[in-house]
């Protein structure tokens, strides 16, 4: 075993967990099985693979920031219920 009951007991105290026996036992054999798996993983050879941070090749499609014309506020605020001289005026929800 790469971990063991005393690690997870470490770990639950960190994150403020309180387990009971059955789930340290539990956890301790759920964690053991990821690191054995890891372990397996690291034996590949992946030295000629590039490195990727995802697996689809992305790209940002972004256009020029250009200045253009906007909505007067008059036509903004035209269908507002409530309205305070250029802003939309809310009910107050604190007390």
């Amino acid at each position: 075993m790469k971990i063991t009951v005393n690690e997870v007991e470490y770990v639950a105290k960190l994150a403020r967990l309180k387990l009971s026996d059955q789930e340290k036992v539990l956890f301790t054999q759920q964690l053991d099985n990821i690191l054995q798996y890891m372990d397996k993983l690291n034996e590949l050879d992946t030295k000629d693979i590039p490195p990727t941070s995802h697996v689809l090749p992305l790209e940002n499609v972004m256009r020029e920031d250009e200045v253009r014309p906007s909505y007067s506020p008059e036509e903004l605020l035209a269908n507002a219920p409530d309205r305070e001289d250029t802003f939309f005026a809310v009910p107050k929800v604190i007390e």
